[in-house]
Protein backbone atom coordinates (compact mmCIF):
# COMPACT_ATOMS: atom_id res chain seq x y z
CA UNK A 1 0.00 0.00 0.00
CA UNK A 2 1.65 3.10 -0.94
CA UNK A 3 2.44 5.91 2.13
CA UNK A 4 0.32 8.82 0.67
CA UNK A 5 -2.38 9.82 -1.74
CA UNK A 6 -2.85 12.06 -4.35
CA UNK A 7 -4.93 15.43 -3.34
CA UNK A 8 -7.53 14.44 -6.37
CA UNK A 9 -8.04 11.88 -8.05
CA UNK A 10 -6.69 11.26 -11.22
CA UNK A 11 -8.40 10.89 -14.79
CA UNK A 12 -8.24 7.44 -16.39
CA UNK A 13 -5.03 7.03 -18.41
CA UNK A 14 -1.57 5.34 -19.04
CA UNK A 15 0.17 8.30 -16.05
CA UNK A 16 -2.30 7.40 -13.59
CA UNK A 17 -1.00 4.51 -11.12
CA UNK A 18 -2.24 1.33 -11.05
CA UNK A 19 -3.18 1.33 -7.60
CA UNK A 20 -5.14 3.77 -7.98
CA UNK A 21 -6.97 2.72 -10.85
CA UNK A 22 -8.41 -0.09 -8.73
CA UNK A 23 -9.52 2.43 -6.09
CA UNK A 24 -11.22 4.58 -8.76
CA UNK A 25 -13.14 1.19 -10.02
CA UNK A 26 -14.03 0.35 -6.29
CA UNK A 27 -17.90 0.35 -6.01
CA UNK A 28 -16.94 1.43 -2.02
CA UNK A 29 -16.23 5.12 -1.25
CA UNK A 30 -12.33 5.08 0.04
CA UNK A 31 -11.09 8.03 1.46
CA UNK A 32 -8.00 9.21 3.13
CA UNK A 33 -7.39 11.91 5.56
CA UNK A 34 -4.26 14.12 6.99
CA UNK A 35 -3.44 14.02 10.55
CA UNK A 36 -6.09 16.48 11.36
CA UNK A 37 -9.12 15.07 9.72
CA UNK A 38 -8.96 16.79 6.52
CA UNK A 39 -9.67 14.62 3.21
CA UNK A 40 -7.00 14.19 1.00
CA UNK A 41 -8.20 12.00 -1.23
CA UNK A 42 -11.19 10.12 -2.43
CA UNK A 43 -12.19 7.79 -5.15
CA UNK A 44 -15.28 8.22 -7.87
CA UNK A 45 -17.39 5.95 -5.60
CA UNK A 46 -17.02 8.87 -2.53
CA UNK A 47 -17.74 11.66 -4.59
CA UNK A 48 -20.78 10.04 -6.11
CA UNK A 49 -21.69 9.24 -2.65
CA UNK A 50 -21.46 13.47 -1.62
CA UNK A 51 -22.20 15.10 -4.50
CA UNK A 52 -19.00 16.51 -6.15
CA UNK A 53 -15.52 17.47 -4.83
CA UNK A 54 -15.11 16.41 -1.11
CA UNK A 55 -10.90 16.56 -0.71
CA UNK A 56 -9.90 19.92 1.17
CA UNK A 57 -13.13 18.97 3.50
CA UNK A 58 -13.05 17.66 7.10
CA UNK A 59 -14.38 14.51 7.66
CA UNK A 60 -16.51 15.91 10.33
CA UNK A 61 -18.49 18.31 7.90
CA UNK A 62 -19.27 14.53 6.15
CA UNK A 63 -19.81 12.56 9.17
CA UNK A 64 -20.89 15.42 11.86
CA UNK A 65 -20.61 12.92 14.91
CA UNK A 66 -17.43 11.79 13.93
CA UNK A 67 -14.55 13.51 16.23
CA UNK A 68 -10.57 12.99 14.65
CA UNK A 69 -8.77 13.30 18.12
CA UNK A 70 -11.32 10.41 19.36
CA UNK A 71 -11.98 8.11 16.64
CA UNK A 72 -8.60 8.43 14.89
CA UNK A 73 -7.54 6.52 17.83
CA UNK A 74 -9.83 3.53 18.58
CA UNK A 75 -9.71 0.21 16.71
CA UNK A 76 -9.67 -0.48 13.29
CA UNK A 77 -13.36 -2.37 13.45
CA UNK A 78 -15.71 -1.45 11.83
CA UNK A 79 -18.35 1.52 13.12
CA UNK A 80 -21.14 2.78 12.05
CA UNK A 81 -21.25 6.37 11.08
CA UNK A 82 -24.55 8.45 9.47
CA UNK A 83 -24.57 11.45 6.98
CA UNK A 84 -26.03 14.47 7.23
CA UNK A 85 -28.46 13.30 4.94
CA UNK A 86 -29.11 10.88 7.90
CA UNK A 87 -27.71 7.81 5.29
CA UNK A 88 -25.78 5.10 7.46
CA UNK A 89 -22.45 3.50 6.83
CA UNK A 90 -20.79 0.72 7.96
CA UNK A 91 -16.86 2.87 8.70
CA UNK A 92 -13.23 1.21 8.54
CA UNK A 93 -10.24 3.31 9.83
CA UNK A 94 -6.57 1.70 8.82
CA UNK A 95 -3.69 3.66 9.62
CA UNK A 96 -1.71 4.08 6.18
CA UNK A 97 1.32 6.45 7.25
CA UNK A 98 1.95 8.75 10.24
CA UNK A 99 -1.30 10.65 10.92
CA UNK A 100 -3.00 9.33 7.71
CA UNK A 101 -6.03 6.91 7.58
CA UNK A 102 -7.45 5.21 5.12
CA UNK A 103 -11.43 5.13 5.30
CA UNK A 104 -13.89 2.74 3.63
CA UNK A 105 -17.76 2.81 3.75
CA UNK A 106 -20.23 0.26 2.80
CA UNK A 107 -24.06 1.07 3.28
CA UNK A 108 -25.38 -0.33 6.07
CA UNK A 109 -28.31 -2.75 5.67
CA UNK A 110 -31.50 -0.39 5.01
CA UNK A 111 -34.72 -1.56 6.99
CA UNK A 112 -37.58 -2.94 4.70
CA UNK A 113 -41.41 -1.69 4.56
CA UNK A 114 -42.86 1.48 4.64
CA UNK A 115 -40.60 3.12 7.62
CA UNK A 116 -38.12 2.66 5.32
CA UNK A 117 -39.70 4.54 2.28
CA UNK A 118 -40.57 7.57 4.51
CA UNK A 119 -36.96 7.81 5.65
CA UNK A 120 -36.76 8.86 1.89
CA UNK A 121 -38.61 11.96 2.29
CA UNK A 122 -37.46 14.38 3.70
CA UNK A 123 -39.48 15.35 6.99
CA UNK A 124 -39.43 18.98 6.85
CA UNK A 125 -40.13 19.51 2.91
CA UNK A 126 -41.39 16.74 2.23
CA UNK A 127 -39.04 16.45 -1.19
CA UNK A 128 -37.22 13.46 -1.97
CA UNK A 129 -33.98 13.10 -0.46
CA UNK A 130 -30.66 12.70 -1.79
CA UNK A 131 -30.92 8.70 -2.19
CA UNK A 132 -34.16 9.15 -4.11
CA UNK A 133 -32.36 12.17 -6.33
CA UNK A 134 -29.76 9.80 -6.96
CA UNK A 135 -32.02 7.02 -8.53
CA UNK A 136 -33.72 9.49 -10.61
CA UNK A 137 -30.75 10.37 -12.02
CA UNK A 138 -29.04 7.35 -12.64
CA UNK A 139 -31.88 6.04 -13.83
CA UNK A 140 -32.18 9.37 -16.82
CA UNK A 141 -28.10 8.41 -17.33
CA UNK A 142 -29.22 4.85 -18.28
CA UNK A 143 -31.16 6.56 -20.96
CA UNK A 144 -29.61 7.13 -24.43
CA UNK A 145 -28.80 11.20 -24.16
CA UNK A 146 -30.94 11.85 -27.24
CA UNK A 147 -33.94 10.22 -25.89
CA UNK A 148 -33.60 11.44 -22.27
CA UNK A 149 -32.03 15.49 -22.72
CA UNK A 150 -32.21 16.68 -18.98
CA UNK A 151 -30.88 19.67 -16.92
CA UNK A 152 -29.86 19.77 -13.25
CA UNK A 153 -30.14 22.70 -10.90
CA UNK A 154 -27.99 23.17 -7.71
CA UNK A 155 -29.56 26.13 -5.38
CA UNK A 156 -28.29 27.53 -2.41
CA UNK A 157 -30.01 30.01 -0.27
CA UNK A 158 -28.59 33.82 0.42
CA UNK A 159 -28.77 34.76 3.88
CA UNK A 160 -30.64 31.88 5.40
CA UNK A 161 -28.48 31.34 8.09
CA UNK A 162 -29.18 35.18 9.19
CA UNK A 163 -32.88 34.66 9.29
CA UNK A 164 -32.68 31.29 11.12
CA UNK A 165 -30.19 33.18 13.91
CA UNK A 166 -32.13 36.34 14.21
CA UNK A 167 -35.74 35.04 14.34
CA UNK A 168 -35.21 31.73 15.13
CA UNK A 169 -35.05 27.59 14.01
CA UNK A 170 -38.98 27.73 14.04
CA UNK A 171 -39.28 30.64 11.05
CA UNK A 172 -36.23 29.28 9.60
CA UNK A 173 -38.32 25.80 9.43
CA UNK A 174 -41.23 27.24 7.57
CA UNK A 175 -39.09 29.51 5.07
CA UNK A 176 -37.79 26.30 4.27
CA UNK A 177 -40.94 25.19 3.70
CA UNK A 178 -42.37 27.81 1.50
CA UNK A 179 -39.10 27.92 -0.50
CA UNK A 180 -39.85 24.09 -1.04
CA UNK A 181 -43.09 24.92 -2.24
CA UNK A 182 -42.15 27.68 -4.48
CA UNK A 183 -39.41 25.46 -6.14
CA UNK A 184 -41.67 22.89 -7.00
CA UNK A 185 -44.23 25.65 -8.10
CA UNK A 186 -41.77 26.18 -10.81
CA UNK A 187 -40.92 23.03 -12.10
CA UNK A 188 -42.86 21.01 -14.78
CA UNK A 189 -44.35 17.68 -14.36
CA UNK A 190 -42.16 14.85 -13.90
CA UNK A 191 -39.09 17.15 -12.85
CA UNK A 192 -37.35 15.58 -9.25
CA UNK A 193 -37.04 18.43 -6.84
CA UNK A 194 -34.93 17.36 -3.69
CA UNK A 195 -33.19 18.57 -0.45
CA UNK A 196 -29.91 17.61 0.23
CA UNK A 197 -30.02 18.84 3.78
CA UNK A 198 -29.69 22.03 5.38
CA UNK A 199 -30.40 25.20 2.77
CA UNK A 200 -29.64 23.26 -0.38
CA UNK A 201 -31.95 21.78 -2.89
CA UNK A 202 -31.61 20.25 -6.19
CA UNK A 203 -33.77 20.03 -9.46
CA UNK A 204 -33.31 16.96 -11.71
CA UNK A 205 -35.13 19.13 -14.79
CA UNK A 206 -36.48 16.46 -17.41
CA UNK A 207 -36.34 17.16 -20.79
CA UNK A 208 -34.44 20.26 -21.18
CA UNK A 209 -32.15 19.48 -24.88
CA UNK A 210 -30.83 23.32 -25.24
CA UNK A 211 -29.65 26.01 -22.92
CA UNK A 212 -32.17 28.57 -23.13
CA UNK A 213 -34.43 25.89 -21.64
CA UNK A 214 -32.06 25.43 -18.98
CA UNK A 215 -31.64 29.03 -18.07
CA UNK A 216 -35.43 30.02 -18.17
CA UNK A 217 -36.19 27.46 -15.10
CA UNK A 218 -32.98 28.61 -13.87
CA UNK A 219 -34.08 32.52 -14.11
CA UNK A 220 -37.40 31.06 -12.24
CA UNK A 221 -36.10 30.12 -9.36
CA UNK A 222 -34.17 33.34 -8.39
CA UNK A 223 -37.25 35.12 -9.13
CA UNK A 224 -39.09 33.24 -7.19
CA UNK A 225 -37.28 32.41 -4.01
CA UNK A 226 -36.28 36.33 -4.01
CA UNK A 227 -39.34 37.36 -3.87
CA UNK A 228 -40.66 38.81 0.01
CA UNK A 229 -41.84 35.97 2.68
CA UNK A 230 -43.76 37.17 5.43
CA UNK A 231 -43.89 34.39 7.97
CA UNK A 232 -45.56 34.59 11.51
CA UNK A 233 -45.70 38.28 11.29
CA UNK A 234 -42.07 38.83 10.02
CA UNK A 235 -41.19 40.18 6.69
CA UNK A 236 -38.39 38.15 5.02
CA UNK A 237 -36.31 38.49 2.51
CA UNK A 238 -33.21 35.97 1.25
CA UNK A 239 -32.19 34.87 -2.82
CA UNK A 240 -31.28 31.99 -4.23
CA UNK A 241 -28.07 31.33 -6.51
CA UNK A 242 -28.56 28.85 -8.92
CA UNK A 243 -25.77 26.51 -10.80
CA UNK A 244 -27.12 24.89 -13.93
CA UNK A 245 -25.79 22.14 -15.50
CA UNK A 246 -27.12 20.18 -19.29
CA UNK A 247 -26.67 16.36 -19.42
CA UNK A 248 -24.27 16.34 -22.65
CA UNK A 249 -22.57 13.56 -23.47
CA UNK A 250 -22.09 12.71 -19.44
CA UNK A 251 -22.52 9.14 -17.92
CA UNK A 252 -21.59 9.28 -15.02
CA UNK A 253 -23.55 10.63 -11.48
CA UNK A 254 -20.93 12.20 -9.92
CA UNK A 255 -19.67 14.39 -13.49
CA UNK A 256 -23.26 15.98 -13.78
CA UNK A 257 -23.54 16.80 -10.26
CA UNK A 258 -19.60 18.60 -10.27
CA UNK A 259 -20.70 20.76 -12.96
CA UNK A 260 -23.81 21.55 -11.13
CA UNK A 261 -21.71 22.19 -8.15
CA UNK A 262 -19.00 23.87 -10.09
CA UNK A 263 -21.61 26.21 -11.87
CA UNK A 264 -23.09 27.05 -8.23
CA UNK A 265 -19.54 28.23 -7.23
CA UNK A 266 -19.50 30.55 -9.69
CA UNK A 267 -23.37 32.27 -9.30
CA UNK A 268 -21.85 32.51 -5.73
CA UNK A 269 -18.83 33.89 -6.35
CA UNK A 270 -20.44 36.73 -8.99
CA UNK A 271 -22.61 37.68 -6.42
CA UNK A 272 -25.14 35.43 -5.51
CA UNK A 273 -28.79 36.11 -6.13
CA UNK A 274 -28.03 34.89 -9.64
CA UNK A 275 -27.51 31.76 -11.81
CA UNK A 276 -24.44 30.89 -13.93
CA UNK A 277 -24.41 27.50 -16.37
CA UNK A 278 -21.84 25.33 -16.61
CA UNK A 279 -18.97 26.14 -18.81
CA UNK A 280 -15.88 24.41 -19.54
CA UNK A 281 -12.81 25.40 -17.43
CA UNK A 282 -14.70 26.33 -14.58
CA UNK A 283 -13.58 22.55 -13.26
CA UNK A 284 -9.91 24.31 -13.95
CA UNK A 285 -10.71 27.29 -11.43
CA UNK A 286 -12.23 25.39 -8.48
CA UNK A 287 -9.19 22.53 -9.03
CA UNK A 288 -7.18 25.47 -7.85
CA UNK A 289 -9.20 26.56 -5.44
CA UNK A 290 -9.57 23.55 -3.67
CA UNK A 291 -5.57 23.11 -4.19
CA UNK A 292 -5.02 26.51 -2.42
CA UNK A 293 -7.55 25.64 0.53
CA UNK A 294 -5.25 22.42 1.33
CA UNK A 295 -1.97 24.27 0.86
CA UNK A 296 -3.74 26.66 3.25
CA UNK A 297 -4.76 24.22 5.72
CA UNK A 298 -1.08 23.24 5.61
CA UNK A 299 0.11 26.22 6.52
CA UNK A 300 0.17 26.74 9.73
CA UNK A 301 1.39 23.18 10.80
CA UNK A 302 4.63 23.93 8.32
CA UNK A 303 4.93 27.65 9.38
CA UNK A 304 4.61 29.09 6.31
CA UNK A 305 2.94 32.32 7.98
CA UNK A 306 4.91 35.22 9.26
CA UNK A 307 4.01 38.74 10.15
CA UNK A 308 4.71 42.11 8.95
CA UNK A 309 4.39 45.23 10.67
CA UNK A 310 3.48 49.04 9.17
CA UNK A 311 4.00 51.68 11.37
CA UNK A 312 1.44 54.21 12.39
CA UNK A 313 2.11 58.00 13.46
CA UNK A 314 1.02 60.12 16.40
CA UNK A 315 0.57 63.64 14.26
CA UNK A 316 0.65 65.90 16.91
CA UNK A 317 4.37 64.03 18.16
CA UNK A 318 5.11 63.16 14.22
CA UNK A 319 6.63 59.40 16.54
CA UNK A 320 5.83 56.08 16.00
CA UNK A 321 3.52 55.36 18.27
CA UNK A 322 2.84 51.36 17.12
CA UNK A 323 2.58 49.11 14.43
CA UNK A 324 -0.18 47.17 12.45
CA UNK A 325 0.43 43.15 12.05
CA UNK A 326 -0.14 42.36 8.66
CA UNK A 327 -0.38 38.50 7.94
CA UNK A 328 1.90 37.28 5.16
CA UNK A 329 1.74 33.52 3.60
CA UNK A 330 5.22 32.66 1.95
CA UNK A 331 4.33 28.96 0.09
CA UNK A 332 7.16 26.96 -1.42
CA UNK A 333 5.77 26.68 -4.58
CA UNK A 334 3.09 29.67 -5.17
CA UNK A 335 5.70 32.33 -3.60
CA UNK A 336 4.11 35.21 -1.89
CA UNK A 337 0.60 34.78 -1.85
CA UNK A 338 -1.46 37.68 -1.53
CA UNK A 339 -3.62 38.34 1.57
CA UNK A 340 -6.47 38.86 -0.71
CA UNK A 341 -6.25 35.61 -2.59
CA UNK A 342 -6.22 33.84 0.40
CA UNK A 343 -7.87 35.55 3.65
CA UNK A 344 -11.77 35.24 1.98
CA UNK A 345 -11.06 31.33 1.60
CA UNK A 346 -10.15 31.35 5.38
CA UNK A 347 -13.12 32.97 6.02
CA UNK A 348 -15.10 31.28 4.32
CA UNK A 349 -13.94 27.30 5.36
CA UNK A 350 -13.44 28.79 8.94
CA UNK A 351 -9.81 28.19 8.95
CA UNK A 352 -9.47 32.02 9.93
CA UNK A 353 -10.09 31.11 13.50
CA UNK A 354 -7.09 29.14 13.81
CA UNK A 355 -5.10 31.29 12.07
CA UNK A 356 -6.67 34.50 14.08
CA UNK A 357 -5.15 32.74 17.02
CA UNK A 358 -1.77 32.19 16.09
CA UNK A 359 -1.67 35.76 14.45
CA UNK A 360 -2.73 36.93 18.54
CA UNK A 361 -0.17 35.00 20.19
CA UNK A 362 2.73 35.76 17.18
CA UNK A 363 2.06 39.59 17.62
CA UNK A 364 1.88 39.72 21.45
CA UNK A 365 5.21 38.30 21.84
CA UNK A 366 6.91 39.72 18.68
CA UNK A 367 5.62 43.40 19.99
CA UNK A 368 6.51 42.48 23.50
CA UNK A 369 10.47 43.18 22.62
CA UNK A 370 9.91 46.48 21.28
CA UNK A 371 11.17 49.51 23.25
CA UNK A 372 8.85 52.03 24.80
CA UNK A 373 4.89 51.06 25.33
CA UNK A 374 4.43 51.04 21.54
CA UNK A 375 0.89 49.00 20.63
CA UNK A 376 0.52 46.72 17.98
CA UNK A 377 -2.71 45.89 16.19
CA UNK A 378 -4.08 42.81 15.15
CA UNK A 379 -7.28 42.48 13.30
CA UNK A 380 -9.86 40.05 14.02
CA UNK A 381 -12.10 38.52 11.67
CA UNK A 382 -15.98 38.40 12.74
CA UNK A 383 -16.00 34.62 12.88
CA UNK A 384 -13.84 34.86 16.11
CA UNK A 385 -16.58 36.27 17.81
CA UNK A 386 -18.47 33.61 16.45
CA UNK A 387 -16.24 31.24 18.05
CA UNK A 388 -16.96 32.57 21.60
CA UNK A 389 -12.82 32.00 22.48
CA UNK A 390 -11.50 35.43 21.41
CA UNK A 391 -11.78 36.58 25.17
CA UNK A 392 -9.71 33.73 26.30
CA UNK A 393 -7.30 34.05 23.16
CA UNK A 394 -6.27 37.33 24.00
CA UNK A 395 -5.92 36.58 27.79
CA UNK A 396 -3.79 33.93 27.11
CA UNK A 397 -1.32 35.62 24.22
CA UNK A 398 -0.86 38.57 26.66
CA UNK A 399 -0.11 36.35 29.22
CA UNK A 400 2.62 34.46 26.98
CA UNK A 401 3.96 37.25 25.64
CA UNK A 402 3.80 39.11 29.34
CA UNK A 403 2.52 42.24 27.44
CA UNK A 404 0.42 45.02 29.11
CA UNK A 405 -3.28 44.97 27.32
CA UNK A 406 -2.93 48.52 26.74
CA UNK A 407 -0.75 47.82 24.19
CA UNK A 408 -3.14 45.60 22.15
CA UNK A 409 -5.42 46.98 19.73
CA UNK A 410 -7.90 45.22 17.89
CA UNK A 411 -9.12 45.99 14.71
CA UNK A 412 -12.59 44.96 13.49
CA UNK A 413 -15.12 45.96 10.55
CA UNK A 414 -18.48 46.38 10.53
CA UNK A 415 -18.84 42.53 9.70
CA UNK A 416 -18.26 41.86 12.99
CA UNK A 417 -21.17 43.77 14.51
CA UNK A 418 -23.74 42.29 12.35
CA UNK A 419 -24.91 38.81 13.25
CA UNK A 420 -25.54 38.47 17.07
CA UNK A 421 -24.49 41.96 17.87
CA UNK A 422 -25.46 41.18 21.81
CA UNK A 423 -23.00 38.70 22.78
CA UNK A 424 -20.28 40.83 20.16
CA UNK A 425 -20.75 43.82 22.15
CA UNK A 426 -20.30 41.81 25.48
CA UNK A 427 -17.26 40.27 24.42
CA UNK A 428 -16.33 43.66 23.24
CA UNK A 429 -16.78 45.27 26.72
CA UNK A 430 -15.13 42.06 28.23
CA UNK A 431 -11.69 43.50 26.13
CA UNK A 432 -12.34 46.98 27.26
CA UNK A 433 -12.19 46.17 30.57
CA UNK A 434 -9.42 44.05 30.39
CA UNK A 435 -7.80 47.04 28.85
CA UNK A 436 -7.33 46.02 25.51
CA UNK A 437 -8.00 49.13 23.28
CA UNK A 438 -10.58 48.22 20.46
CA UNK A 439 -10.73 49.75 17.02
CA UNK A 440 -13.05 50.43 14.03
CA UNK A 441 -11.29 49.52 10.81
CA UNK A 442 -12.42 50.87 7.09
CA UNK A 443 -15.01 53.25 8.59
CA UNK A 444 -17.31 55.07 5.72
CA UNK A 445 -17.73 51.44 3.74
CA UNK A 446 -20.49 49.74 5.46
CA UNK A 447 -24.13 50.71 6.14
CA UNK A 448 -25.02 50.78 9.56
CA UNK A 449 -21.24 52.68 11.09
CA UNK A 450 -22.79 55.81 12.79
CA UNK A 451 -25.05 53.45 15.27
CA UNK A 452 -22.54 50.92 15.81
CA UNK A 453 -20.40 54.08 17.58
CA UNK A 454 -23.15 55.14 19.57
CA UNK A 455 -23.50 50.88 20.55
CA UNK A 456 -19.89 50.89 21.98
CA UNK A 457 -17.19 53.46 22.85
CA UNK A 458 -14.54 52.34 20.07
CA UNK A 459 -10.45 53.94 20.93
CA UNK A 460 -10.24 54.69 17.44
CA UNK A 461 -11.98 54.90 14.06
CA UNK A 462 -9.48 54.42 11.11
CA UNK A 463 -11.16 56.10 7.52
CA UNK A 464 -10.65 54.00 4.99
CA UNK A 465 -7.67 55.09 2.49
CA UNK A 466 -10.56 55.37 -0.64
CA UNK A 467 -11.35 58.54 1.27
CA UNK A 468 -7.87 59.33 1.46
CA UNK A 469 -6.93 58.79 -1.81
CA UNK A 470 -9.97 60.53 -3.67
CA UNK A 471 -9.08 64.30 -4.46
CA UNK A 472 -12.90 65.10 -5.12
CA UNK A 473 -15.27 67.12 -2.75
CA UNK A 474 -17.43 64.35 -1.51
CA UNK A 475 -14.17 62.07 -0.30
CA UNK A 476 -13.10 65.54 1.59
CA UNK A 477 -16.29 66.02 3.28
CA UNK A 478 -16.63 62.57 4.25
CA UNK A 479 -13.27 62.82 5.61
CA UNK A 480 -14.27 66.22 7.51
CA UNK A 481 -17.08 64.54 8.49
CA UNK A 482 -16.13 61.61 10.04
CA UNK A 483 -12.55 63.70 11.97
CA UNK A 484 -15.60 65.68 13.28
CA UNK A 485 -17.46 62.86 14.83
CA UNK A 486 -14.81 60.80 16.40
CA UNK A 487 -13.26 64.15 17.69
CA UNK A 488 -16.64 64.82 19.67
CA UNK A 489 -16.94 61.34 20.86
CA UNK A 490 -13.34 61.19 22.10
CA UNK A 491 -12.36 58.75 19.64
CA UNK A 492 -8.48 58.84 17.90
CA UNK A 493 -8.86 59.15 14.15
CA UNK A 494 -6.71 57.19 11.91
CA UNK A 495 -6.28 57.97 8.19
CA UNK A 496 -4.81 54.77 6.26
CA UNK A 497 -3.11 54.41 2.80
CA UNK A 498 -1.73 58.23 3.22
CA UNK A 499 0.95 57.64 0.35
CA UNK A 500 2.37 61.41 -0.94
CA UNK A 501 3.19 64.59 1.31
CA UNK A 502 -0.58 66.40 -0.45
CA UNK A 503 -2.18 63.78 1.17
CA UNK A 504 -0.52 64.28 4.51
CA UNK A 505 -1.04 67.64 4.63
CA UNK A 506 -4.91 67.41 3.63
CA UNK A 507 -4.86 64.75 6.59
CA UNK A 508 -3.19 67.41 9.41
CA UNK A 509 -5.98 69.92 7.85
CA UNK A 510 -8.70 67.81 8.96
CA UNK A 511 -7.68 67.09 12.32
CA UNK A 512 -6.75 63.66 12.56
CA UNK A 513 -4.83 62.02 14.98
CA UNK A 514 -2.89 59.58 13.30
CA UNK A 515 -1.63 58.70 9.84
CA UNK A 516 -0.82 55.27 8.69
CA UNK A 517 0.20 54.22 4.35
CA UNK A 518 3.29 54.04 2.43
CA UNK A 519 4.58 57.54 3.11
CA UNK A 520 5.56 57.24 6.76
CA UNK A 521 6.71 53.05 6.42
CA UNK A 522 6.36 50.60 4.48
CA UNK A 523 5.47 46.83 6.16
CA UNK A 524 8.53 45.13 7.36
CA UNK A 525 9.35 41.84 9.07
CA UNK A 526 9.73 41.71 12.50
CA UNK A 527 13.47 41.85 12.71
CA UNK A 528 13.73 45.44 10.79
CA UNK A 529 11.97 47.14 13.53
CA UNK A 530 14.47 47.88 15.66
CA UNK A 531 16.40 49.56 12.82
CA UNK A 532 13.34 51.49 11.74
CA UNK A 533 12.79 52.94 15.06
CA UNK A 534 16.62 53.73 15.53
CA UNK A 535 16.73 56.05 12.40
CA UNK A 536 17.24 59.58 12.71
CA UNK A 537 14.11 60.54 10.24
CA UNK A 538 11.79 57.88 12.17
CA UNK A 539 11.58 60.82 14.82
CA UNK A 540 11.74 63.66 12.65
CA UNK A 541 8.98 65.69 11.54
CA UNK A 542 6.42 63.78 9.05
CA UNK A 543 6.83 67.03 6.25
CA UNK A 544 11.00 66.89 6.10
CA UNK A 545 10.77 63.01 4.74
CA UNK A 546 8.18 63.81 2.44
CA UNK A 547 10.85 64.29 -0.48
Amino acid sequence: MPTSFAASPSQDGASTPPFERILQALADPVLSLGPDGTVLYANAAAETLFGGWVVGLAFHDLFPAYRHEQDAARENGPRTLVTQQDLAFEARFLPLGPGQIVVTLRAAEPAAGPAAEAAEIDDLTGLAKRRIFLAHLAAALSQDADDAPFAIHCLDLDRFKLVNDTLGHAIGDLLLRKVADRIVSACGKGDVVARLGGDEFVVLQHGARSQAEAEKLAARFVDLVGRTYVLSGHTVNIGASVGTALRGELTQARDVLRNGDLALYEAKRAGRGRFRLFQPGMDTLLHERREMEIDLRRALALKQFELHYQPFIDLATDEVIGFEALLRWRHPVRGNVPPLAFIPLAEENGLIVKIGEWVLRTACLQAASWPGDRVVAVNVSPLQFKADTLLETVRAALERANLPARRLELEITEGALLDNTENVLATLNALRDLGVMISMDDFGTGYSSLSYLQKFPFSKIKIDRSFVAGANADSEAILRAVASLGTSLGMAITAEGVETAEQLARIRGERCTHVQGYLTGRPMAPDRIADFLARPDAHAPLEDTAA
